[in-house]
């Protein structure tokens, strides 16, 4: 599967962003999808995720409420609304596939991912 992330750009606190993933290659239906970031200076961490069907999402407790996973497997993309965004939003954002896993939280760590795109650079300025 390859992954290609886009969508992201410079913005005011409390403005939003949508960043979209395309991706090619084997049946993207079959991947659970997931979003991260990296902000200067830390690790990568995890920002939110989504089952194959789009039925069950997953965020992390300082997006809740403000970002929303969704996908449209016909178009092979993944997307995250990114709403009433804050200066520590600011980050490299990375969308990435995961084979099925029997447990949700396992979605939360990178090493659980299998393939991952080339990152879109978000800025929230103050």
């Amino acid at each position: 599967v390859q992954l290609q992330a886009s969508g992201g750009g410079l913005v005011q606190a409390g403005g939003f962003l949508r960043l979209s993933c395309a991706a090619s290659g084997r049946a993207f239906g079959y991947y659970v999808m997931g979003w991260f970031r990296r902000a200067p200076g830390k690790e990568r961490e995890f920002v939110a995720a989504i089952s194959r069907s789009g039925g069950r999402t997953y965020y992390e407790d300082s997006v809740k409420g403000r970002f929303t996973i969704s996908r449209e497997n016909a178009k092979n993309t993944v997307y995250l609304q990114m709403n009433s965004l804050k200066p520590e939003d600011t980050a490299v954002y990375y969308c990435a596939a995961a084979q099925p896993q029997p447990r949700s939280d396992s979605y939360y760590y990178t090493g659980n991912y299998d393939y991952w795109g080339q990152g879109t650079q978000v800025t929230v300025s103050s």
